[in-house]
């Protein structure tokens, strides 16, 4: 048994009303992912993960993962049972292509079963997580051969992969690393001699799988500086040989593992590479950008990090608020403790919690959808439809990382203090949530980055167009909103909100040439208020779509909306006179002014 209820009707609200699930479905690629179908493959994923994975949760960061002499990792015994369920119920293949064992599905439905794994264990979560890069990354740059080869077994989980960027000294720099990488035609053709440290390789080791096959970023013989002179190497942990059993050990270990604030389930590795044997992934020089291939998805699946943990930090925090008598509400009898959920703060906390989840779930499922539109649109006549959906995608994937993984944090805390006391002891669970998301703002990209990605790319995008084209929709629905009974306020915020992030993006397009500086200054709180404008407007096409239908679910979805509206939306005007200053308060005091006290 465990804490955690897949919220499947609220998951099925967003996807049919808000992010579109008919319009993928009527592609002729996802014509298979009728609301049905995904309805029923989501029921059974929600009962398997709540069953079977979220019952580990608390082994995973009790036990966690522990690193032994010789380089092996040892994980707790229940991710091992739980993980052999999972790769027989075949829920990780279930989005990839079906020559290789994939179910074809479009992203969305496989977002929705990464919300519920990840609530359900956001440490065992990361495992199917990495493999998925690597597989996205391997079936779009590799050769026939390693396809073949790979993917089949990766796709079912038997295999997993890594991915290997940082090394001690680059840290986010990744055009700072200087693993090598030298030819070994006499090992094989094709063969190249791996070396060099990785740090922070996330499942890295572990005794889940037969095989991991990690995808390690080095630099080949004569290349240049930065990025563009990195290659991208898969390097499996055992050599496959040509009928598919496993081979010897390749020259790879793990030096040891992280002692973390938190996802102690999750193995983080320091990988050693002593001329291991790899072989290209794409040409020579393209790591980054083959990298780059499964950025968006990656980004997006941490980005749903912020979402899963909110969720289940709430549901425990509400449990907790139902049961825990202290204090007498207003109104109550004298002499009477009522539960705390009848307090206004705390009433204030868990409705901020609530509208924040149905904002971040809109928001992710709507840039999982546009992915899918994107890919479904392949003809000649739809290339302006696929250029359109690869803007919204490119635009919504730094709100989705950066966004929902600060609010996740923010989440998470509160839950932390609806429990007072008892949320300070680890007896609870309600610490454990808060501890794993934490790292969520910082890998896949710094919050910082995705900051200065929306400024520096996303923002220019059309010059501007693609932005204010979403905020003129939002105006629209503004005005459809405030002829929704008791909405009127929420449409006027709206309303404001736009013409604030218009305002906003005009004067960033302004400075983006002639003060970069200030750009940058002002990139972190643009996207707390773009993000929060944009989380509005979604939720605003949640309120129209729920109007009309008096049950007590979609009451319930308008009055969080409304909540949303009212309350917290306002809140980006005060982001204003950051994001119009200039950088000079940032660079007033010297390093050493700084370090005085």
């Amino acid at each position: 048994m465990s804490d955690y209820t897949p919220p499947l009707a609220d998951i099925k609200f967003v996807m049919e009303d808000v992010a579109g699930l008919g319009d993928i479905a009527a592609s002729e690629r996802f014509a298979g992912a009728d609301p049905q179908t995904v309805e029923g493959i989501l029921a059974e994923a929600g009962r398997f993960l709540a069953d079977v994975v979220a019952p580990t949760n608390r082994d995973g960061d009790n036990i966690g993962s522990n690193w032994q002499p010789g380089g092996k990792v040892v994980v707790p015994p229940s991710f091992e049972v739980a993980y052999a369920k999972w790769v027989e119920s075949g829920f990780g293949a279930m989005s990839f292509d079906p020559d290789f064992g994939g179910g074809g599905l479009p992203w969305i439905v496989s977002i929705a079963v990464q919300e519920m794994l990840t609530s359900a264990n956001m440490g065992f979560s990361l495992c199917p997580l990495l493999t998925q890069g690597a597989i996205e990354a391997i079936h779009a740059h590799g050769s026939d051969e390693q396809k073949a080869m790979y993917l089949p077994k990766m796709l079912t989980g038997e295999w997993t992969g890594t991915m290997n960027l940082t090394e001690p000294q680059a840290g986010s720099d990744v055009g700072a690393v200087t693993s090598k990488a030298e030819p070994a035609e006499d090992v094989a053709p094709g063969a190249w001699r791996i070396s060099g440290q990785k740090i922070y390789i996330t499942w890295g080791e572990h005794d889940l799988a037969s095989n991991i096959v990690h995808l390690v970023l080095a630099r080949t013989p004569g290349s240049g500086p930065g990025t563009k002179g990195i290659s991208m190497f898969l390097v499996p942990k055992y050599f496959v040989n040509p009928d598919g059993s496993l081979g010897k050990k390749n020259s790879l270990q793990c030096l040891s593992t992280e002692h973390k604030m938190g996802i102690h389930g999750s193995p983080t590795c320091v990988m050693l590479y002593e001329d291991a044997i790899g072989w290209l992934v794409g040409g020579e020089n393209e790591g980054m950008r083959n990298m780059f291939t499964m950025m968006n998805n990656a980004r997006l699946s941490v980005g749903l990090q912020g979402l899963a943990l909110s969720e289940r930090a709430y549901q425990l925090a509400l449990q907790y608020s139902l049961d825990r008598q202290q204090g007498r509400a207003v109104g109550a009898p004298a002499g009477v403790s009522s539960p705390i959920v009848e307090h206004p703060d705390v009433r204030r906390m868990l409705m901020t919690q609530r509208a924040w989840i149905d904002a971040m779930r809109c928001l992710i499922y709507t840039n999982a959808a546009a992915i899918d539109l994107g890919h479904a649109a392949t003809s000649a006549a739809d290339r302006d439809a696929a250029k359109k959906w690869q803007e919204l995608t490119d635009l919504l994937i730094p709100l989705s990382k950066s966004l929902s993984t600060d609010v996740g944090c923010e989440m998470t805390s509160l839950a932390v203090q609806i429990h007072g006391g008892m949320g300070f002891i680890e007896e609870t669970g309600a610490a454990q949530h808060y501890r794993d998301i934490r790292i969520a703002p910082i890998y896949e990209g710094t919050n910082g980055i995705q900051a200065a990605d929306l400024v520096g790319r996303k923002l220019a995008m059309r010059g501007g167009a693609v932005i204010t084209d979403l905020l003129d929709e939002f105006d629209t629905r503004a005005a459809a909103l405030a002829k929704v009974e008791g909405c009127s306020q929420y449409a006027e915020h709206l309303a404001q909100a736009s013409a604030t992030a218009r305002r906003a993006t005009a004067h960033l397009g302004e400075v983006a040439t002639s003060d970069p500086r200030t750009l940058l200054s002002a990139s972190t709180p643009y996207l707390r208020l773009l993000g929060t404008t944009v989380c509005a407007g979604l939720l605003a096409k949640a309120v129209l779509a729920a109007a009309g239908r008096p049950d007590e679910f979609h009451q319930a979805k308008i009055a969080s909306a409304r909540f949303f509206g009212e309350q917290i939306l306002p809140t980006v005007s005060g982001l204003v006179p950051a994001i119009f200053a200039s950088a000079t308060p940032l660079y007033e005091l010297s390093p050493a002014q700084l370090a005085s006290r």
